[in-house]
């Protein structure tokens, strides 16, 4: 959680998102609100006017409101009152006509906005960081990279459309994927529900969505302010998270992942190993990619278009010529390579990561690690190895109830445990003297 801060409070004003005090005010079906105030009543039992609009996310004055209707539609009896507040029961009729709603949808949170108002503030809250290289240097402050990289970075975070890294494994590109939203420091406010056509869509998740602690006393409380939010996603992606997918057990509809990162960033993370091939993801992609916008399909054929104003980045160690053909890439301006590191680099990382790990580092034993990566390892050097190195070394410490020190005896050893060996599999001794694969 993070704080809340002046600033945003007027960024609210120019939203202009104030709690909605009469039932049209809140610009969906009216029968949808009581469908859902009658839900939530039969879970609660007995109820009260005050606790329904704490659930819902409403005020006390507009379910005051609401219950009038269901009163007038004999749903609901008053059973108590204290100050304003009113003590609410469901009557036999409204039991039935509870029960009965509950067979088509169980959704029982907070009143959906529509898509008018959700398509408007999405919008207004697109990103326009003003980004220079100290900025980009402050985002990436924990990582050792180069300023060249850092000066490649920031024209494609600041540019339109999107970016693809690339590069060997072990680079660093999901560190520095990850990192990319920290170039903004404003908010957005991102809705708990969507209506479309008088259906649920289910929009914040507290997985992807990092809210403020406090939250701005004016807000309508159908939206949370949040971080702009960051949706990494890997090899486990598949096409139906792209759409929009239908729970039958709850009758609501889950918001496919570009929805949810609207004004942040997604990150396909191991671009090229989904299932969907890189063609089909790229398909999916055109019209979002170059107009902002996506198309989005209820259950039973209902079309509709929704923003689609989230900054997606494409991370690959691949051959980029085995993932897409030149029109692929014509579409995606902004190309950043992630090569291996320097050996001052190299040296950093180690310093850094040993330190934090406790791991003591001899004189000389950065540049043998070095040798050592070049010849038995990767060919060159990668970000990723002197982090490996220093959890091997403290779990060979723990093991033999040694100091976790890194010296050049302890580089063979690590090397030779890490790094698979060009041996023939039909030579190596069993257990016992036998030898694997002899007749």
């Amino acid at each position: 959680m993070v704080e809340w801060g002046a600033a945003a409070e007027a960024i609210d004003e120019a939203l202009d998102l104030r709690s909605p005090q009469e039932i049209d005010e809140l610009d969906v079906p009216e029968a949808m609100v009581l469908d859902i105030t009658l839900r939530r009543a039969l879970l609660d039992g007995q109820t009260s006017t005050v606790r329904l609009a704490s659930s819902l996310c409403v005020t006390p004055m507009l379910m005051e409101h609401v219950v009038e209707e269901l009163r007038h539609l004999r749903f609901v009896e008053v059973q108590g009152l204290e100050g304003r507040n009113l003590f609410l029961a469901l009557t036999e009729l409204g039991h039935e006509q509870a029960m009965e709603r509950m067979e088509l949808c169980r959704y029982a949170g907070a009143i959906p906005v529509s898509l008018r108002q959700y398509t408007d503030i999405v919008e207004r809250q697109q990103a326009t960081p003003d980004i220079d290289h100290d900025l980009v240097r402050t985002a990436f402050a924990d990582l050792v990279v180069s300023d060249r990289l850092l000066d490649e970075l920031g024209p494609a975070i600041r540019s339109k459309g999107a970016i693809f890294l690339y590069g060997p494994p072990g680079t660093g590109k999901s560190a520095i994927a990850e990192r990319l939203i920290r170039v903004h420091h404003d908010s957005v406010v991102v809705p708990h529900a969507v209506e479309v056509d008088g259906q649920v869509i289910s929009l914040f998740d507290p997985v992807l969505h990092r809210p403020f602690e406090v939250q701005p006393d004016r807000l309508d409380r159908r939206w949370i302010r949040c971080e702009r939010p960051s949706v990494i996603v890997g090899g486990e992606l598949t096409g139906s998270q792209l759409d929009l997918t239908y729970e039958t057990n709850s009758g609501v509809y889950l918001a496919p992942l570009q929805m949810q990162a609207n004004n942040g960033i997604l990150v396909i993370d191991d671009f090229g190993r989904q299932t969907l091939t890189p063609e089909q993801l790229l398909n999916r992609w055109i019209v979002p990619l170059d107009r902002g916008i996506d198309y989005l399909s209820l259950d039973y054929g209902v079309k509709f278009q929704v923003p689609c104003l989230t900054k997606i980045v494409f991370s690959t160690n691949l051959e980029p010529s085995s993932l897409a053909d030149e029109a692929f890439f014509r579409r995606i301006r902004s190309k950043v390579l992630i090569p291996p590191i320097a050996d001052d680099q190299f040296d950093e990382v180690l310093r850094r990561v040993s330190e934090h790990a406790g791991v003591e580092v001899t004189p000389g034993t950065a540049a043998y690690l070095r040798q050592a990566s070049r010849e038995k390892g990767d060919g060159d050097l990668r970000p990723y190895l002197p982090g490996a190195v220093c959890e091997l070394v403290r779990s060979i410490g723990g093991y033999e109830h040694a100091p976790c020190v890194l010296d050049r005896a302890m580089v063979d050893r690590v090397v030779d445990l890490y790094f698979t060996q060009d041996r023939a599999m039909h030579r190596i001794p069993a257990p016992g003297g036998a030898v694997l694969g002899a007749a």
